[in-house]
């Protein structure tokens, strides 16, 4: 199997709009985005989803998890809020096999989402 779009993304191999990067995560804006501010955040490590991950990804999840709230602060969403999504799987919306998080704001969101 080749690389996911979103690996193509993180080795540089096709344009996009980074917003912040580090040895361990790299967020950038999604191209289809569903609200003013949507930003994909994703491990450089591949992991395909949620549900695939093991103890060993403990400290990278919760650094992705950090890094979301550092970037929405990055991008001026601390002051009205936001949403961190993660799907999983076909039925949960999940669309590149590639572990990612979406943050999403810049007005108000409905509940429930889908």
């Amino acid at each position: 199997m080749g690389k996911t779009l979103f690996e193509r993304l993180i080795a540089g191999e096709l344009p996009t709009e980074i917003i912040f990067q580090d040895d361990l995560v790299f967020a950038f804006r999604d191209i289809n985005p569903k609200a003013p501010v949507h930003i994909l955040i994703v491990p450089k490590k591949a992991i395909p989803r949620i549900a695939e991950s093991t103890s060993e990804d403990q400290s990278l999840l919760g650094h992705l998890l950090l890094k979301a709230a550092h970037i929405a602060n990055l991008v001026g969403l601390e002051k009205n809020g936001y949403r961190l999504v993660i799907n999983n799987g076909h039925d949960g919306g999940e669309t590149v096999p590639h572990l990612h998080c979406h943050i999403l704001g810049g007005r108000a969101l409905s509940w429930p989402p889908g």
